[in-house]
């Protein structure tokens, strides 16, 4: 792997696999709109990389988009995380949600297409195209939900079920990605992520929870659970998650056309309220939360069944939930000055 385009390069995830390739002496080629309160101190740390070239482009522009494709050759991979990301927003400007996640896919698809058509490409779908899954039994378990049958949780042949706009558009984009593959042979992968967290995300309150719960503690800003509490995901660390991406890559000969599930799987559940007694017994939480109601679509509990890249690839989380959260709360008490001039705007 020589060179690689991420959109979305100064955003949360695309900023930690842009430095990951750098530091391995990969030409990244960045394109971000900067629209995301961060973006502009993330990017500035990978302006720092003489093998790093930034494009400030959206990729709702088709005509943007293809004149930046048309400027490199050779391109290996292009990892696509540029996104509207919150479903709350996607509520109120489901037309800003619609095309950002599905025209601009679309758009990266045909510049793909029609430009580079030999390179890898790698989409950030969400575990929110399954939907609510009422179909699925919940039970209470120590305090929170999980599935009384999966074991190990949602695996790639769980029928998609589009809930909120947010969830239709990233699902048109999921769909739109693996058939490309399918009628034009781009070697595509959909990489349906669970929740993500770790070190430089700015997380806000409709979109990056366990980091918004760490960051609202030290700035002393108040902070609300939508439902019990007690609904719970699988939490997949940054630097695992980067390192997936890289394990797809080198076995692209094999996962191209394929749709995998990333999370932090079975092993690495966690509730709200977990969360927030965690921090409070590190003497973090400043404020008890307040409740509110639930918040449309939302999932009572989602875990990723990660046997799918584990098969194909041997990957698997390195970084346990416990372990994470620590490093999490670390980095944000180190960065309290940080966190308050992003977050404070």
């Amino acid at each position: 792997m020589k060179k690689v385009l991420v959109t979305g390069c100064a955003g949360f995830i695309g900023f930690h696999i842009s430095e990951k390739l750098l530091k391995q002496s990969v030409e990244v080629i960045g394109i971000d709109n900067l629209s995301r309160s961060g973006s502009e101190k993330n990017l500035s740390i990978l302006d720092t990389y003489e093998n790093f070239k930034f494009f400030k482009a959206d990729i709702r522009n088709f005509e943007e988009i293809s004149k930046i494709f048309q400027q490199y050759i050779g391109i290996d991979l292009i990892i696509h995380q540029a996104a509207q990301v919150a479903v709350t927003t996607s509520i109120t400007d489901p037309r800003l949600d619609f095309d950002t996640n599905a025209l601009g896919t679309f758009n990266l698809l045909e510049a793909t297409r029609l430009f580079s058509p030999d390179s890898v490409f790698q989409f950030a779908s969400t575990n929110k195209v399954y939907g609510t899954m009422e179909e699925l039994e919940v039970i209470e378990v120590d305090g929170k939900y999980n599935y009384k049958k999966l074991k190990k949780g949602v695996n790639e042949e769980f029928n998609l079920d589009l809930h909120s706009p947010y969830g239709c558009s990233k699902g048109v984009a999921d769909q739109y990605v693996r058939d490309y593959n399918r009628i034009y042979g781009l070697k595509t992968m959909v990489l349906r992520q669970s929740c993500i967290y770790g070190t430089r995300q700015f997380g806000v309150e409709d979109q990056g929870w366990v980091a918004w719960f760490a960051i609202a503690s030290i700035l002393g800003k108040k902070t609300t659970i939508y439902g019990d509490g007690k609904q719970a995901r699988d939490l997949l660390w940054i630097d695992d998650l980067v390192d997936a991406y890289i394990a797809l890559y080198e076995k692209s000969d094999l996962a191209s056309g394929q749709i995998f599930n990333l999370g932090g799987g079975s092993e690495n559940i966690l509730s709200l309220n977990e969360l927030v007694d965690y921090l409070s017994k590190d003497n973090l939480m400043k404020i008890n939360p307040q409740f509110s109601n639930w918040r449309p679509g939302d999932q009572k509990i989602y875990v990723s069944d990660i046997k799918k890249i584990n098969e194909l690839t041997g990957w698997k989380p390195k970084t346990s939930t416990k372990e994470g959260i620590k490093l999490l709360i670390d980095w944000c008490k180190k960065n309290g000055n940080l966190l308050g001039d992003v977050l404070n705007k």
